[in-house]
């Protein structure tokens, strides 16, 4: 099946944000120290070597996430929406578990905001 201009353009927007937080991440975490310290992965904080070790992983699944919507893989959407709901999760269990975080209603503002993202990402995968 052919793809539509709109679909074409979804797309390729999803390609070119990937490809945008690659190079905002890798600079974010190789220039600013306070951030390049603190990495957060399933809600939880890691601080100092496990940060440093773990922000590639970070960048390579945004790397991954623009090739795959550069090539047109059939999984992006849904992939991309799982994604979101990961993101989703993790965003409500830091604000409940970090001291840093803002409780439960900012954990559950900001989990529904990002499943609304994720459900975003699976209309756009039914657009033809």
């Amino acid at each position: 099946m052919s793809e539509s201009p709109r679909a074409r353009r979804a797309r390729l927007g999803l390609a070119a944000f990937c490809a945008l937080t690659v190079v905002f991440l890798a600079a974010r975490d190789l220039f600013v120290p306070e951030v390049r310290d603190v990495e957060v992965w399933f809600g939880v904080e890691l601080h100092g070597a496990a940060a440093l070790a773990t922000a590639p992983l970070h960048w390579a699944l945004f790397a991954f996430g623009a090739w795959a919507a550069w090539r047109a893989k059939p999984w992006l959407w849904q992939a991309a929406a799982a994604y979101a709901g990961y993101v989703a999760v993790s965003h409500f269990v830091w604000n409940v578990s970090s001291p840093a975080g803002h409780g439960i209603p900012a954990g559950l503002a900001q989990a529904a905001a990002l499943s609304a993202v994720g459900l975003l990402l699976l209309a756009l995968g039914r657009v033809r």
